[in-house]
């Protein structure tokens, strides 16, 4: 709230204070003396006013809520006119006019008093929902009802007189009883906040309402006396209203607030006291207008139920839809798919052909590596809506986690492989500098899979294997690049590195090496000379033999290519092979003088395979090739030396292997070039 000075503020409470205590005391019974009458008769004007200009000082002086607080200090303003021309013009006359100046000033309050209401209550309740609109419709009319069958029924059996002055008798407590409305109807809108303004607004309109029924009841039987405890209700009420104007701001509804306890428990106590007051009329009746009151707040608790309920399973539908909802994708989950899978797996119709497929992207790692965290979720967004797209009017799609889908769609009359991977390749996607595409395995059920959790370890097995067919090793890759590199300085080394791997890898399969091991090899055996880019081509093309000091360069080349390789993490172990190439069975070699065992047995054997090569190729420009027989005789005398014996004989099967095959090649093709 704006700061307001606080000096004029606190004598304003004092000056009220003091009226309040010196109009009490007065109706206590303590003597004033000379100035009885005048207390009697102007005294409750004081705590009018003050109650007036409160409201009014208030909207002067603080922004927040001025029109509401400057319609609501217009009205007692006018309130109070309406009660200094009686007691000037009308006070002493036996049998006042109605209506009257005062009957005016004291009616046009209430319109001024519910427009300020109505504002009070719109800027402290913000937007509200349909529901909280019922609250105080219900809160209203309750009141209402309440009002009608106890101040409206003693009213009328107490007033008499012309039909305009009835009119006027009777329009005090229609109006009470609809402002007492707009305060029930205010709290409820407000969320039940039982805030200091709300209870000082309530207790003055509540002492209002009070006054005008024993003043209406006291006139008709002729007990009214001036000056008594019925005029001071009507000061202090404006008193009060006064005071509500200067509280603080306390706690208020907001606009999409949770529902309490009280969203709930309110409109319950209004349907009880309506209930009630039904339940009353059947011993001793009321008027129809609180009869009336009563059904429509009771219609009213009726819609507000029905609203909870279609609220209530509207989220229940929420809920579960979040429950079974990817939040990033907006496709089914996990939990989902476990229940229709479950449902699948017992078809309505055994005619009907399903497919269940798992599928995991390829390449998203590196995606969300290079591109960040958000722009992966809108890939697997994306993605997620290319793959509803592809299903739709088939059956669901679903996300696993991660970069995981799954699909649940009736095969018809479709061929199973092709709708396989017209699925699969709704996720793909590719641009400068990524490319992503999916590895799927799929699988027909029930026929192949009889429950939910058969079937999801099937489908993963088949997409796993699918991957690792597909997919190029880290090895191999890394490899591809460095060889790449190597022969774009040296292509004439392209049929060496490739002849060398090729016999490589025979000799290891008839050593008995397994899958990965011959990988290791068939790279090491293309990559043995690769640390040669770090010798001068005035050395490697020299033409004739090498001095010792040229020689002890090119031996450091083993040691480079072990560093080069070993740059990439998944070619650690054909960095070491590469190291050990040049070192020799009896110890004599470079560059760690291994022997025996202790060089690795995928270097002894490109070693071997290295130096047939060699001899029988025109890889050495200082040396013409030799024949096989030569070269294979070369290799039996180093064994023990420079070779181990073991490799050797194996390596020796593997060419006499080659030589049948290619004998018996020969012999196929002699008579057709023969006759030619």
């Amino acid at each position: 709230m704006t700061a307001i000075h606080l000096q004029p503020r606190r004598l304003a409470a004092l000056a009220a204070i003091v009226s309040v205590a010196v109009v009490c005391s007065f109706l206590l019974g303590a003597d004033f003396g000379p100035v009885n009458p005048f207390m009697g008769r102007w005294s409750f004007l004081i705590l009018e006013f003050a109650g007036a200009i409160a409201c009014l000082w208030r909207a002067w002086h603080v922004q927040t809520e001025r029109p509401a607080w400057s319609l609501i200090g217009i009205g007692l303003l006018l309130w109070t006119l309406g009660d200094a021309y009686y007691r000037a013009a009308l006070y002493t006359m036996d049998t006042p006019p109605v209506p009257s100046p005062a009957d005016v000033l004291w009616i046009s309050f209430y319109a001024f008093a519910y427009a300020g209401i109505g504002l009070l209550i719109r800027a402290r309740a913000g937007e509200m929902r349909v529901t909280v609109w019922i609250d105080g419709i219900i809160a209203a009319l309750a009141v209402a009802a309440v009002v009608a069958a106890v101040v409206f029924q003693a009213v009328l059996d107490s007033i008499g007189g012309t039909p305009i002055s009835t009119a006027f008798d009777l329009s005090y407590p229609l109006a009470d009883m609809l402002l007492l409305a707009f305060i029930a109807a205010g709290l409820a809108m407000t969320g039940w906040r039982f805030d200091r303004t709300w209870m000082w607004l309530a207790g003055s309109l509540a002492m209002f309402a009070a006054s005008d029924t024993v003043y209406l009841y006291q006139v008709a039987r002729g007990t009214y006396v001036d000056g008594g405890l019925n005029d001071a209700g009507w000061a202090l009420a404006m008193l009060f209203a006064g005071a509500a104007a200067w509280q603080l701001r306390g706690r208020h509804a907001r606009a999409g607030c949770e529902e309490g306890w009280r969203s709930i428990a309110f409109p319950i106590c209004f349907a009880l006291i309506v209930i009630a007051l039904e339940i009353y009329d059947h011993f001793r009746p009321v008027t129809l207008l609180a009869v009336v009151l009563a059904g429509a707040c009771l219609l009213a608790v009726l819609v507000r139920l029905a609203i909870t309920f279609s609220q209530n399973l509207r989220m229940l539908k929420a809920s579960r839809e979040d429950a079974s909802t990817d939040a990033l994708t907006g496709l089914f989950n996990r939990r989902r798919l476990d229940r229709d899978l479950k449902a699948a797996l017992v078809p309505d119709d055994p005619s009907r052909r399903k497919m269940l497929m798992l599928l995991d992207l390829n390449g998203f790692k590196l995606y969300n590596d290079t591109f960040g965290h958000p722009a992966g979720d809108a890939l697997l967004a994306r993605l997620g809506m290319h793959l509803a797209q592809a299903v739709a009017g088939r059956g669901h799609a679903y996300r696993m986690g991660g970069d995981e889908f799954c699909v649940l769609v009736d095969v018809g009359d479709e061929r199973p492989d092709e709708l396989a991977a017209t699925i699969a390749s709704s996720l793909s996607e590719w641009g400068e500098g990524f490319a992503i595409d999916a590895s799927f395995g799929a699988l027909a059920i029930p026929e192949v899979a009889i429950d939910a959790e058969t079937a999801l370890r099937l489908v993963d097995q088949r997409m796993y294997a699918q991957k690792q067919r597909s997919r190029v090793s880290a090895r191999e890759q890394s490899s591809n690049v460095l060889i790449r590199a190597f022969l774009e300085r040296s292509p004439r080394m392209t049929e060496h590195l490739t002849a060398v791997s090729a016999m490589a890898v025979a000799t290891g399969s008839e050593l008995g090496l397994d899958e990965t091991e011959l990988e290791i090899l068939a790279i090491a055996g293309r990559l043995h000379d690769i640390g040669k880019m770090a010798i001068p081509d005035a050395i490697l093309d020299k033409d004739g033999p090498l001095d010792d000091q040229e020689r002890a360069y090119v031996q450091r080349h083993s040691v480079a290519g072990e560093r080069i390789i070993a740059a990439a993490p998944a070619l650690a172990n054909v960095a070491q092979l590469v190291r050990s190439v040049h070192e020799r069975y009896d110890g004599s070699g470079y560059p760690d003088g291994l022997s025996g065992g202790e060089i690795p047995l995928g270097a002894r054997i490109i070693a071997v395979c290295d130096a047939y090569n060699a001899m029988t190729s025109h890889q050495r420009l200082y040396r013409r090739p030799v024949s096989h027989e030569k070269a294979i005789a070369e290799i039996r005398r180093c064994a023990g030396s420079r070779f181990d014996p073991l490799i050797i004989r194996a390596f020796l099967r593997t060419q006499s292997a080659r030589s049948r095959a290619e004998s018996r090649m020969t012999a196929a093709f002699r008579p057709g070039l023969t006759q030619a």
